[in-house]
């Protein structure tokens, strides 16, 4: 199996369905030889697409990521609802949809584009009282969420197809939201406001802030390529790639990039938000974040001892 490298950097993995996001950590440890395996937002069993994974130091980005928007195709299906909101779930109700028109269908879904409210499905990751919601609904516990602010910037329908046995029409969608937006409860709520009930069938993740599909590769495909080169780096994006691609920057001399390295600041130059120092051979020193009269480091990523 190929080895990360001391430094690690990004991985970008293709999900298959059926697999949890824990799932895919520990598959990607052995693969790459190494504990040091994080991911960053989980995504649910039955969905597919890009999961991003840190590697060594890498896993220190995840928390400093900006993974404010997220892009899915999916497939609801109106007609019936779930207790889970998607196809894993118990049936609550089947309600014939097939005389729902597309223009009704339009204005429910741009009630849901914008700024929204949104009541998380059930079985979401969110901590009531400390424990998962999913945890308290298998336990058999009526788990009721609060509504949240969330941002649907994009919700398209691409194509309609009725479903005569079982009078269930189904929707192809693209959705672009903010971090914390859940498609099955988009689908959920679509179905309420047309009367007729509806829930998730298929559900992929296409994009998670700047890192897509086109990164991304199976574990069955990375699998085979361990298994072809022993020795070469599964990595989607080494470190130094894996901060340009997330965060703005500025270009430091070898001066400054030492006394990043031994813990001190520099001066601001005026940047918002966290942003990487790259020396004069393009590597990454350190990311940084403006306060007062300094540019201090929230990660060092080569340290004096490294």
């Amino acid at each position: 199996m190929a080895a990360a490298p001391a430094l690690g950097g990004l991985l970008i993995v293709d999900k298959d369905g059926g697999w949890t996001s824990h799932d895919v950590v520990a598959k990607s440890r052995r693969l790459l030889r190494t504990k040091k395996v994080g991911h960053a937002g989980t995504l649910d069993p039955m969905a597919t697409g890009v999961l991003v994974l840190g590697v060594e130091r890498a896993t220190k980005l995840l928390g400093l990521l900006t993974l404010t928007t997220k892009a899915y195709t999916a497939t609801i299906r109106l007609g019936r609802s779930t207790d889970t909101d998607d196809a894993e779930g118990e049936v609550l109700a089947t309600t014939p949809a097939l005389h729902v028109r597309d223009d009704e269908i339009a204005t429910r879904v741009k009630a849901l584009t914008g700024a929204i409210e949104q009541v998380p499905a059930t079985v979401s990751a969110i901590k009531v009282d400390g424990e998962r919601a999913y945890a308290r609904a298998r336990a058999g516990e009526d788990v009721r969420l609060a509504a949240r602010p969330v941002t649907v910037s994009r919700f398209d329908v691409l194509a309609r197809h009725d479903v005569p046995d079982g009078e269930f029409v189904d929707l192809d969608v693209e959705v672009e939201c903010s971090s914390g937006t859940y498609i099955r409860a988009l689908a959920r709520d679509l179905g309420a406001a047309l009367g007729v009930g509806g829930h998730l069938t298929a559900l992929r993740r296409t994009r998670v802030g700047p890192f897509t599909l086109e990164n991304a590769r199976t574990l069955g495909a990375l699998a085979a390529a361990a298994e072809a080169d022993p020795e070469a780096s599964l990595l989607s994006l080494d470190m130094d790639a894996a901060v340009r691609t997330a965060f703005p920057h500025r270009d430091i001399d070898e001066s400054q990039a030492h006394d990043l390295r031994n813990g001190r600041w520099l001066d601001p130059i005026g940047i918002p938000g966290v942003y990487a120092a790259i020396d004069p051979s393009g590597q990454a020193i350190a990311l940084l974040q403006e306060s007062g009269r300094r540019a201090a480091s929230v990660m060092v990523v080569r340290p004096s001892n490294l």
